[in-house]
């Protein structure tokens, strides 16, 4: 009863933590400082990412997730324990237990490595959850049931699709085409179009501020700096959202393709449950502008974003500790 139960969505851009009876407790960017000659950490999470473009070459901005995938074994331990730490102590009379989501499309090699650094960091054994799974459980959908429940989840990394019901995944698939692809999709535009080049985290506001994944009927615009490719000087420009619209529509695209592919092989008994119920989309991009609606567009479903989209697959996976047991019986029949 003194165990603490936490649940964690282990994101390329975004980690989050859930402790079972205080909700999520922590919500910070995966970035690590470096200070490459003492090979010591020096900032995580959001004063990590102040840093961006801002330090000299002897401190490392790096981010240990790509594309939703351990890259930095170490440096991702190191974060893991850090943020744990932050929470329950470095002194621990009871060990937490915890779950940590992986994306479903990953290798058992990849999933192995994440259940790794969790243990070592939580000094416990730790488990793994699908993150179309702890979203699904998150979301509230009723996974218990023998009815189709249909979750798509759009992170910083990975998009996926999947279909869920009995505790395990019928059928799913994922891609490495996200919200940081969108990102960049969107600096490539601006470059190729007005030549200015800017940083991530510019591209980043720019599709917060304006980004939709269909035309909006009130055109938004915003001012937009960075440096001129041409004369390498500060330059300033205007940007409206029908232009960030088109820079994402090529990746936007792709990640619709992954929907369809999973309606396209799901059983016509749970595709029928699905039409009913709709598609629930969580992840932080869900909250792009209209991504439900194109959704619905592309795939003639009904799309509904979940309540607190960007919370869903860690409070998920915080869940998913009680139900472990029916979970690694479905297991099998999910992925391997």
């Amino acid at each position: 009863m003194f165990e603490k139960k936490i649940g964690i969505d282990l994101g390329t851009c975004t980690i989050l933590i859930y402790i079972k009876g205080r909700g999520i407790v922590l919500q910070e960017p995966s970035i690590v400082a470096i200070a490459q000659k003492e090979e010591r950490i020096v900032a995580v999470g959001q004063e990590a990412q102040s840093m961006l473009g801002r330090v000299p070459d002897a401190i490392e901005i790096t981010r240990p997730l790509r594309d939703g995938v351990i890259a930095d074994y170490i440096v991702t331990e190191q974060m893991l324990d850090w943020y744990i730490s932050r929470l329950v102590g470095n002194i621990r009379l009871f060990q937490p237990e915890v779950m940590i989501s992986t994306p479903v499309g990953i290798t058992s090699v990849e999933r192995r490595a994440v259940e790794d650094a969790a243990r070592k960091a939580a000094r416990r054994k730790a488990y793994t959850i699908a993150e179309p799974l702890a979203a699904a459980i998150g979301a509230g959908l009723p996974i218990d049931t023998p009815t189709g429940n249909m979750v798509v989840d759009i992170g910083g990394g990975t998009s996926e699709a999947a279909v869920i019901a009995m505790f395990g995944i019928v059928t799913s698939k994922s891609i490495r085409v996200a919200g940081m692809k969108l990102d960049e999709a969107i600096t490539n535009y601006i470059r190729r179009k007005h030549n200015l080049i800017i940083g991530e985290q510019t591209a980043e506001e720019i599709k917060i501020n304006i980004g939709s994944a269909t035309p909006l009927r009130k055109i938004r615009s915003m001012q937009v700096k960075g440096r001129d490719q041409v004369t390498g000087l500060p330059k300033t420009i205007s940007l409206t959202s029908d232009e960030v619209t088109d820079a994402m529509s090529e990746r936007l695209s792709e990640i619709c393709t992954v929907v369809k592919n999973v309606l396209e092989q799901t059983p016509p008994e749970l595709a029928s449950d699905i039409i009913d119920r709709g598609i629930i989309i969580t992840g932080g991009t869900a909250q792009l502008r209209n991504i439900d609606v194109l959704l619905t567009q592309q795939t003639n479903v009904p799309c509904y974003i979940a309540d607190n989209p960007t919370a869903c697959v860690a409070l998920g996976a915080g869940k998913g500790l009680d139900m472990r047991e029916s979970l690694e019986r479905a297991a099998s029949q999910d992925y391997s």
